[in-house]
């Protein structure tokens, strides 16, 4: 899959009351986290091959999309960043996915961080800002959810 366009992210700033399919919805959600964990490993100006790798396997785990080396190098340097920070896109596409969705993009995320044994406090405040920019609660980030009350 070839999603170096970022092409569903780009229409929800242009038509983001547009209600979404069910095919729009998962190809928006592969973006997000392809996004999200692309720039973590760009964080600190230095892509590895090691960080490329671990994006590849973490979203072929998660979707079962495959994601080429070029995809991931794109994202992590994409033009979109010049426009608006990756948090201010997360906040806009928030309503749009699941719940569920929200919490697959940062468990990879973690996932992503701890791949090398070692978190820095960079990658603390990204997490927490990817946490916050997805309207994530405490309770959400831990998988609880509740149950409807049947009388």
């Amino acid at each position: 899959m070839s999603i170096s366009k970022l092409s569903h992210i780009m229409e929800m700033f242009r038509f983001g009351d547009r209600e979404l399919s069910a095919d729009d919805k998962k190809e928006l959600v592969e973006e997000v986290l392809l996004m999200t964990l692309a720039r973590a490993t760009s964080a600190d100006c230095n892509i590895d091959s090691v960080e490329v790798a671990s994006v590849q396997g973490i979203i072929k785990d998660a979707t079962g999309t495959e994601i080429s080396e070029q995809d991931i190098r794109i994202a992590a340097i994409s033009d979109l960043f010049k426009e608006a920070s990756l948090k201010r896109y997360l906040s806009k596409i928030r309503s749009k996915i699941d719940v569920s969705d929200r919490q697959l993009v940062v468990s990879s995320l973690g996932k992503l961080i701890k791949v090398d044994g070692k978190v820095s406090p960079f990658e603390v405040d990204f997490f927490n800002e990817v946490v916050d920019a997805l309207g994530l609660t405490p309770a959400e980030m831990a998988g609880l959810s509740e149950d409807t009350i049947k009388r």
